[in-house]
């Protein structure tokens, strides 16, 4: 199903989704297209862990999970952020469904390093067949990025890295990372298409830094057989028309020889 389009809605945009990101999704629709969503929610993890006075350490980047904090991980992303997104979607005429990876063996995962980071976890297996279920349906998927073990032991995964195994599994057309700016800014300029040498190059030189790091790694591990770009965008821009007017950073595996 080469018309899937999955979107990945970062934890610190959730929130500030406008009416113009819902009425994007609908022009997805209309132009054929099968969109899916997957969240993260840190801001809302770390104001329930300070809340309740849980320490909640980085380690690399990721969140360093013990079973208390994966309590509460699970607790906000399938819970209030999961369910807030579903609202928003559904009144804004968007049939939806919120599912976490437990639901239906959705998302299986494995320990990237459970000495070092705890139940963080990375993906392993996607349930193809309930999302194609779902979209033949009209229905659209909403994934919180909680994973499950082979034993039943829940992980918390990176939510790009988590769109990425999604779209991947699912041979999408497009993968997009709906962030809260325009894309990869290089002294003040929008970067319209890199590659993956440029990428690389753009990381060592300090341009692409801090979060957009594990965005543009995801983008690239994702890049294999129909999905051939990935896009970087602002949710709140008409950065998802359907036309050849797109605002946003795409990330391609090779340059195109004309």
């Amino acid at each position: 199903m080469h018309d899937i389009i999955v979107l990945k809605c970062g934890g610190s945009t959730v929130d500030q989704l406008s009416d113009h990101f819902f009425a994007n999704i609908c022009k997805l629709k209309q132009a054929g297209l099968k969109p899916i969503i997957v969240h993260g929610g840190g801001p809302a993890i770390k104001q329930l862990l300070d809340k309740l006075n849980i320490e909640g350490d980085f380690v690399d980047g990721l969140r360093k999970t013990t079973e208390q904090v994966m309590d509460v991980v699970e607790m906000t992303l399938s819970g209030k952020v999961n369910q807030a997104l579903v609202r928003k979607l559904n009144d804004a005429g968007i049939k939806s469904i919120g599912l976490s990876g437990s639901d239906g063996q959705l998302l299986e995962a494995e320990a990237i390093d459970f000495e070092r980071y705890g139940y963080v976890g990375n993906i392993t297996n996607v349930n193809t067949e309930l999302l194609i279920q779902l979209l033949d349906m009209d229905i659209m998927p909403v994934i919180a990025p909680v994973a499950l073990n082979a034993e039943g032991t829940r992980f918390n995964v990176n939510a790009d890295t988590a769109a990425a195994a999604v779209a991947k599994s699912l041979d999408a057309k497009q993968l997009v990372f709906v962030t809260d700016v325009p894309g990869i800014l290089h002294e003040e300029k929008l970067l319209e298409t890199v590659t993956q040498e440029q990428i690389e190059a753009l990381i060592q030189s300090g341009v692409v830094h801090g979060g957009m790091i594990p965005k543009v790694r995801a983008a690239l591990d994702s890049l294999s057989g129909t999905l051939e770009e990935v896009m970087i965008v602002d949710g709140n821009q008409s950065a998802l028309a359907t036309d050849k007017s797109l605002v946003g950073t795409v990330i391609k595996k090779t340059v195109e020889v004309i």
